[in-house]
């Protein structure tokens, strides 16, 4: 690596001396909420029902306050918390009053699914208390599970998932809440009483957040209260032992062929220590995995699918770098996926081509968690061969060290290319600040991060640097500056790159005045401005974005309108549409559009976007975007959804539209049974995926699917479709615990 890598190591580790050696004393309950935890010695039953003795003798927290709409105000609704452990989880239980308890919102009775529109209680826990990471676990009012893990203190991996139990239940003022934390699911420190805890709960219909403790309206692992007196806590031998077996049969309509085969593969996890986790994959299946939302890309550049697999969400927190893709990303239309630009470690590149098929993985390693105040993480991965492209070892190291309060400092380096044949590999080092102490509520975070990549045959120009400051707030005034260079060789193989040899520059500037009572609840002004330059000199994009207003009532609905103005300069022919090619030139859009959602308890909600580009101003012709959302759920066990998207373009060198159509319907059974289907179609592709998933889960870490994927295609665009592929899979795993 070159010795400008070396030099910013350097400077970091001198940084990282520096700031451990400013580092004030452990956090502690002085000036800060805090409940000591009672042990029990029979553990409650988990079935809703908080008659049990044991929640007579927990600990209570019943000083909880609004966070939205007034923060610290009384709450409409009362809470009441009880806290209990044993050796090996922890207990919640929460009883939520309600004025009106005919009125709870409790639409989704399927399990694993986004309970974000109902009613709903969660716990968030920091058990290293260090305020830098954490996990979250909650339910609705029908006991619909949630959990995800913090990625940083601000957002999170919803999607990733963990063995726990929860229950609901109802009385005459309201419902209730049971939530069991094994301590088999979690990582924390055995050496400390002291756990980082809060609690928060959503009356949808209301508008109204209330937690236990916020700042700035933010409750998460750095605004918190403490939970003491924990001690003997256990986790057995900490080996998790997860055998799974998928049979599939696949065809191929234009050939007839046909294939069957049954796949085992096998997960082990051991905790090499109640902190640090080793876990094993063998022939890995992701065939369960959820199918991506389909995507028209009308620019030139890649886009970006999050990962949804599981074996690669676990301890996912640790991996990331340099804020890369998290707040500090661009609002601007058509510019979301650039803020993911120079990720150096970007998971979805392992086991999937360029074309998006899966590629086979033999087998994997990960050993990850924390050690004092590092945070460590190491994958390895033995890809298959695919096409062309030779079976390799892909690898990643991460590590990182909390300093000061808040903040960290962290190196990576990845080795691997899945997707070709030559040597790659990178280095990097980053440096976060966060302060959330500062006065009148507010916050800082920044960034700095440096990166370089060795590819083979490339000696020069292929590094990637970036810093940013940014100003979050849930009142007042925010904002962000963001800088970010990438240079013309720069490759990380493992991550995520989607423009080369440019400069990035971002700003965000933003006011959000929140009304104390009455019909509004709030009004947001933001403006963004991002230009994007190549590096040897010229404009490649410069955007100005400005959204004068987004009001919201109190019922959650909605109104946004944003007016923009992009400069686009093509230096090569840019083949828009299939037969449609637009010459190199520079290109001015203006555009003016208006969104519009309605609140989502209702039994029928809507959202809705209009989007219009004046005639000339869209690559020199005109352009319209309509999309349209409905979502109707009369009851807990159905829900319909369709979607459909319209980008009508005329050109001067041709017209087109691009159509994108998702419509899905969902049955629930019961909390452990459900029905998930889904078809999307786009005329772009002129292919139809269709997507039926049966999934049985009769308790936590025990899952049945039944999988079937049928894609039918028009290529000729008479308007005839006929079938291409099919597969079906049965997939059973268990999750044995030791």
């Amino acid at each position: 690596m070159s010795l400008k890598l070396a030099i910013c190591g350097a400077l970091l580790c001198v940084a990282a001396g520096t700031a451990a050696a400013q580092e004030g004393a452990p956090l502690s309950a002085v000036d800060q909420k805090s409940v000591r935890v009672v042990r029990t010695a029979t553990p409650p039953v988990i079935d809703g029902d908080l008659g049990d003795d044991a929640w007579a003798a927990a600990a209570v927290v019943d000083d909880l306050h609004q966070v939205s709409p007034i923060e610290y105000a009384e709450p409409y609704e009362r809470t009441e918390v009880l806290i209990l452990y044993d050796d090996d989880a922890l207990y919640v239980a929460a009883r939520l009053y309600d004025t009106d308890p005919e009125l709870i919102t409790a639409r989704n009775l399927r399990q694993n699914d986004n309970i974000g529109q109902d009613d709903r209680f969660y716990v968030t826990i920091d058990p290293f208390n260090d305020r830098r990471s954490g996990y979250f676990f909650g339910l609705n009012p029908n006991g619909v599970r949630a959990d995800g893990l913090y990625r940083n203190v601000t957002e999170f991996y919803g999607d990733w998932d963990t063995i726990f139990d929860a229950a609901a239940g109802r009385f005459e003022d309201g419902w209730t809440a049971e939530i069991e934390i094994p301590f088999k699911s979690i990582s924390f420190d055995p050496t400390t009483d002291t756990w980082g805890l809060n609690f928060s709960r959503t009356v949808v219909r209301k508008n109204e957040i209330i937690a236990w403790v916020s700042r700035n309206r933010a409750y998460n692992p750095s605004v918190s209260g403490l939970a003491v007196g924990f001690e003997g806590l256990r986790q057995g031998i900490g080996l998790e032992v997860v055998p799974s077996a998928a049979a599939t049969n696949r065809k191929v309509f234009a050939s007839g062929s046909t294939e069957s085969d049954i796949e085992p593969s096998l997960d082990l996890a051991y905790r090499l220590t109640p902190q640090m986790n080793a876990s094993l994959t063998i022939n890995t299946d992701f065939s369960a995995t959820e199918v991506d939302d389909r995507q028209v890309n009308l620019t030139r550049f890649g886009l970006f699918f999050p990962e949804k697999r599981d074996f690669f969400l676990r301890e996912a927190d640790i991996f990331e770098f340099g804020g890369i893709g998290g707040q500090r990303q661009s609002q601007i239309p058509g510019l979301n996926a650039l803020s993911q630009n120079g990720r150096p470690f970007f998971s979805r590149r392992i086991g999937l081509s360029q074309g998006g098929e899966v590629v086979d993985l033999e087998y994997g390693g990960k050993i990850s968690g924390r050690v004092g105040r590092w945070e460590l993480g190491a994958l390895s991965i033995r890809q298959d061969a695919f096409g062309t492209v030779a079976s390799d070892n892909l690898s990643v190291v991460r590590a990182k060290r909390g300093v000061l309060r808040e903040s960290n400092v962290g190196v990576i380096t990845t080795e691997g290319n899945p997707t070709g044949n030559g040597d790659n590999s990178l280095a990097g080092a980053d440096f976060l600040y966060r302060n959330t102490r500062l006065p009148g509520g507010r916050s800082l975070e920044a960034d700095v991060w440096y990166q370089q990549s060795d590819k083979e045959g490339i000696d020069d120009e292929d590094a990637a640097y970036g810093m940013s400051l940014r100003l979050p707030t849930a009142e007042g005034f925010r904002g962000t500056v963001q800088y970010r260079a990438f240079e013309r060789n720069f490759d990380p193989a493992l991550g995520f790159i989607n423009r080369r040899g440019v400069s990035d520059t971002y700003l965000n500037l933003g006011y959000m005045l929140r009304k104390r009572d009455g019909y509004l609840e709030s009004w947001l002004f933001n403006f963004d401005y991002q230009r994007v330059e190549s590096i040897d000199g010229g404009l490649q994009t410069e955007a100005f974005f400005l959204r004068p207003f987004t009001f919201s009532n109190r019922t959650g609905d909605s109104i946004m309108l944003a007016i923009s103005d992009f400069t686009e300069v093509l230096a090569e022919p840019f083949q828009i549409h299939p037969g449609i090619e637009l010459p190199p030139g520079e290109y001015d859009s203006d555009t003016i559009g208006i969104q519009l959602g309605t609140g989502s308890h209702r039994n029928v909600y809507a959202s809705a976007r209009f989007v219009r580009y004046p005639d000339g101003r869209f690559y020199g012709g005109s352009r319209s975007d309509q999309w349209v959302e409905l979502t109707w759920r009369p009851s807990a066990r159905f829900r319909a959804n369709v979607s459909y998207e319209l980008n009508e373009i005329d050109l001067p060198q041709g017209s087109f539209e691009t159509r994108l159509l998702r419509a899905g319907f969902d049955i629930a059974f019961s909390p452990t049974l459900s029905w998930v289907n889904l078809i999307q179609y786009d005329n772009v592709s002129e292919v139809a995926g269709i997507n039926s998933r049966l999934h049985w889960i009769p308790e936590a870490g025990r899952e049945v699917y039944f999988v079937i994927n049928h894609n039918v295609a028009d290529p000729d665009r008479d308007n005839r479709f006929h079938s291409t592929f099919s597969d079906a899979t049965a997939k059973v795993n268990y999750t044995f615990r030791f």
